[in-house]
């Protein structure tokens, strides 16, 4: 398991701020937390090679795409075996309608989450793609309505070191 890195609350406001726009400039940050611009930039890059921060990712509207419908698939695999379990994500992970894949505990061992055209490009993704795997013992289409952005992740005593 990782270790956590110690964090002050200048840290703590800079993910904050980053979370909520990782293109926000050094100097703007910098004036958000009242540090210099330099400053800024060293931790910033302190965070990064701590792996705290990790990357920046690009935001798309799936439906803007033509993958309007979006699904968790959940799936399990049998024989669950270490020999299966690479090749099985690997597989999901190159198809260009999975979104994420989550490898869990309990009764289902694999969420999927997709984005589709529609229902039939749903249905095929999972009869073909899915279903159609000797290893895949049973997928759960649940389709989702909605998503929600929660907000920014920060360790848990975070907010008492922002009061």
């Amino acid at each position: 398991m990782a270790e956590s890195v110690v964090l002050d609350p200048v840290d703590l406001h800079l993910l904050r701020l980053l979370q909520n726009d990782a293109r926000t400039t050094y100097r703007d940050l910098a004036a958000q937390v009242g540090v210099a611009p330099s400053t800024c930039l060293d931790r910033v890059t302190r965070l990064r090679r701590a792996g705290v921060i990790l990357g920046h990712q690009l935001r798309l509207d799936p439906a803007k795409l033509g993958r309007g419908l979006e699904a968790l698939l959940s799936v399990q695999v049998r024989p669950h075996r270490r020999e299966l379990v690479g090749p099985f994500v690997e597989r999901i992970r190159a198809l260009a309608e999975s979104r994420t894949v989550y490898h869990l505990t309990g009764p289902d061992d694999y969420l999927v989450h997709v984005a589709v055209a529609d229902m039939a490009d749903l249905q095929r993704l999972v009869l073909d793609e899915f279903t159609s795997r000797r290893e895949v013992a049973r997928v759960e289409t649940r389709l989702i309505f909605q998503q929600w952005d929660c907000g920014p992740l920060l360790p848990p005593d975070a907010d008492r070191a922002l009061s």
